[in-house]
C-alpha cells in the first residue's frame, strides 16, 4: 500500500493514528520472523494486522538490499543445529 502510494522511506508513529478509520482496516503483513515458503506467498507469509492496534510505530523501508558478513563463515561443527534452521546455510 504503501508503496503503491509513492511513499519514500519513513517511520509512521502509529499513536495519533489509533483514530483513523483508514489504519484501522485489517490487512495482510508480512510478519518478521515467519519462515518463508513461496508456495505459500499470498496466505503463509502475511498475519492479519490492524497496526495501530498492533504496533506503537511502523518502519517501512521502500527498498533493502541483502546483508553481506563482516567476516567469513565458518563451517559448522557435524551435527550442531544451525540458527536459521530450517532455512539457513
Amino acid at each position: 500500500m504503501l508503496h503503491r502510494a509513492g511513499a519514500a522511506n519513513r517511520l509512521i508513529l502509529l499513536d495519533a493514528a489509533r483514530e483513523d478509520e483508514s489504519l484501522l482496516e485489517e490487512r495482510g503483513h508480512r510478519a518478521i520472523g515467519v519462515v518463508y515458503h513461496p508456495d505459500r506467498e499470498r496466505y503463509g507469509n502475511y498475519v492479519p494486522t490492524v497496526l495501530p492496534r498492533r504496533y506503537d510505530a511502523f518502519l517501512f523501508l521502500d527498498e533493502t538490499q541483502a546483508l553481506r558478513p563482516l567476516h567469513e563463515v565458518q563451517p559448522r561443527e557435524e551435527g550442531e543445529v544451525p540458527e536459521t534452521y530450517p532455512s539457513g546455510v
